[in-house]
């Protein structure tokens, strides 16, 4: 199974970054950090549509699995991730075919925060998004990080995060 990791976080050596580290040392999965990307916000005139995002999209079709990596901020996604999120209404619309591709490929969701858990809220617009296009969502692993000594965790939920997206 190929794996790609979509990053979206603020911090560069942050806690998410490290746990997706921890991931695709594991799992072998390609990593694609939004910082090294220049994807601009949704506009409904499409005139960002030569900006990084839908190259991303064609290189992320030939992966079986995505995992959404983001950290906890204020019950939701980042503004990374959530601007990703937004330009999925560009496969809705001038780009049909490309967000076809992306169909039956599964998803899964790594996140940490400083919280000893999460809302609901904070899942619900990525497994609603996989759902709605047609991406089966298997999962997700919160892991709550207040400090370097807490990296410990990352390992066994890694481990328990491949078992999930491999069943």
């Amino acid at each position: 199974m190929k794996i790609a990791i979509v990053l979206g976080t603020s911090g560069e050596q942050g806690n998410t970054h490290h746990l997706v580290q921890e991931f695709a040392a594991q799992s072998g999965a390609t990593v694609f950090d939004f910082s090294k990307y220049d994807i601009s916000y949704y506009d409904y005139q499409h005139h960002n549509r030569n900006d990084d995002f839908l190259p991303l999209i064609k290189e992320l079709t030939g992966f079986d699995h995505i995992v959404f990596a983001t950290p906890l901020y204020w019950y939701s996604m980042s503004a990374q991730m959530k601007v990703f999120f937004d330009r999925l209404s560009d496969l809705l619309t001038i780009e049909k075919d490309l967000g076809r591709s992306l169909k039956g490929k599964t998803t899964s969701m790594l996140s940490t925060g400083n919280n000893a858990g999460f809302p609901e809220c904070f899942v619900e617009p990525i497994r609603l998004t996989a759902e709605y296009m047609h991406m089966p969502f298997k999962g997700h692993h919160y892991v709550q990080t207040q400090s370097e000594a807490d990296y410990g965790k990352f390992a066994e939920v890694v481990d328990e995060h491949l078992r999930l997206i491999r069943s």
